[in-house]
């Protein structure tokens, strides 16, 4: 008895670790969602290069750019598996994109990609009359600091990398994103004011 007793105690010392570990995939819920209550901030992302990054996917757009990163200008991109993670919104992940047909919301670089999936966050933040904890907004899946999320994509991997200007997201100017906006995008409004 005594043998089990210890066996199961080392058994989950062992599992504990491995289970804080474990990296949570929280479902995406697209634009349409975010827009309900941040309509402002939807409005100034539809107007940036990061809304319409889907589309330079498409053969003969941006030409002169997919010529000089060595790319054909006049191939179709918009299934490439290594364009669409950095061109949509949660490709490969549960209810990110998908296809244009099955998940038109996904497409481009929104909220979520930034911020995370947010159909859990959504859920929890229904009450607006109050302030969340870091920990609150975390386990829902919310991004606490979504600048660092940049790098994912604007990175030594990137295709047209080589001729871009160096890249430092906690200095970036945000295209789009005016100093009003650019409050929302710190970790601290995150947690205090949504």
């Amino acid at each position: 008895m005594k043998n089990i007793l210890l066996c199961s105690a080392l058994a989950l010392l062992i599992s504990v670790p491995a289970l804080a570990e474990e990296k949570i995939e929280y479902d995406f819920a697209g634009v349409k969602t975010c827009k309900k209550c941040h309509r402002k901030v939807w409005r100034s992302w539809k107007e940036t290069p990061m809304a319409d990054s889907y589309t330079i996917l498409k053969p003969g757009e941006r030409a002169e750019i997919k010529t000089k990163a060595g790319l054909d200008p006049n191939k179709d991109y918009t299934k490439d598996e290594t364009c669409l993670p950095c061109h949509t919104t949660g490709y490969g992940k549960p209810g990110g994109f998908v296809s244009v047909e099955k998940t038109p919301t996904m497409i481009g670089v929104s909220c979520e990609a930034c911020h995370g999936a947010g159909k859990q966050y959504n859920k929890v933040m229904g009450k607006h009359s109050r302030t969340y904890t870091k920990e609150e907004v975390a386990h829902a899946g919310l991004n606490l600091d979504p600048r660092v999320t940049c790098l994912d994509c604007h990175n030594e991997n990137s295709p047209t990398r080589k001729f871009q200007e160096d890249f430092d997201p906690q200095e970036h100017d945000w295209p789009g994103h005016d100093e009003v906006k650019l409050k929302y995008h710190t970790p601290e409004y995150q947690v205090n004011k949504l």
